[in-house]
């Protein structure tokens, strides 16, 4: 029993002890370095840590967007865009001097696009991506990622412009060939320099021929004028057509 007011001690000395960090006394630009070292080990939640610390007390110094920057770029390494985002446009908005507003605004058209789901589910953030690359291009042209953003902006159009077709084919599915000549028809108003163009064609083309439209079939087909030019896509018009009056003959007798 006498032992116990000095366990009693030595528990709340280990406890203060244990409360106390070798990292306490570092300053801010070695916070800074150490979530940097973080960063390049993948220690991601750590590198949190020390940019966040960073940003509490040195926001407005030239420090700030350092860390700033590189919190953004600790969520985007480890995957979680939407977080990256929102602390990359922190940065944009607030810190509009900072050298690194170029790189986040690269970042968060990265990051969209990253979150981009496969072209059959919604495509909210295909769209957020395409309009942020196309921000980022209009005003960066002289930039070092100026092709990178264009190549993507072509991927982010075709899958757009495949789900506009995929739907198209959902309403040939269902009878409605109206609603389908719509969406194969916003393919070529919107996404006219994509693959999907020709078998959009093809589209309204099957359209007309599942109609039983004969005459609005070959008219749209001589209309064309070449622009499919798939000799595949061009043989299965001429089937499509050939057996759509095969259909009406059959109906007429």
């Amino acid at each position: 029993m006498t032992k116990r007011p000095e366990f009693l001690i030595y528990m709340i000395l280990m406890i203060g002890c244990a409360g106390t960090t070798p990292n306490e006394e570092l300053s801010l630009s070695e916070r800074l370095e150490l979530g940097l070292d973080y960063l390049d080990e993948e220690k991601y939640l750590q590198a949190q840590d020390e940019f966040n610390l960073v940003l509490i007390r040195a926001t407005g110094t030239e420090l700030g967007d350092d860390a700033q920057f590189f919190l953004g770029e600790s969520y985007f390494l480890n995957k979680e865009y939407i977080l990256a985002i929102a602390e990359y446009e922190k940065l944009t908005r607030k810190m509009g001097f900072s050298p690194f507003v170029e790189k986040a605004r690269f970042r968060i058209c990265e990051a969209y696009r990253l979150d981009s789901p496969k072209y059959f589910h919604d495509q909210i953030y295909t769209e957020k991506a395409l309009e942020k690359y196309q921000e980022f291009v209009d005003d960066f042209p002289n930039s070092e990622n100026y092709d990178t953003a264009l190549e993507a902006m072509v991927l982010l159009r075709d899958k757009l412009a495949k789900k506009l077709y995929e739907t198209g084919l959902l309403y040939l599915k269902m009878d409605e060939y109206e609603p389908a000549r719509l969406s194969f028809q916003r393919v070529l108003d919107q996404f006219y320099d994509t693959d999907i163009v020709e078998i959009a064609h093809l589209g309204i083309i099957r359209s007309y021929c599942l109609e039983i439209n004969i005459e609005k079939a070959r008219d749209y087909w001589t209309g064309l004028e070449g622009q499919i030019k798939t000799e595949e896509l061009i043989a299965e018009a001429e089937i499509l057509i050939e057996n759509a009056e095969k259909e009406k003959a059959k109906s007429e007798k």
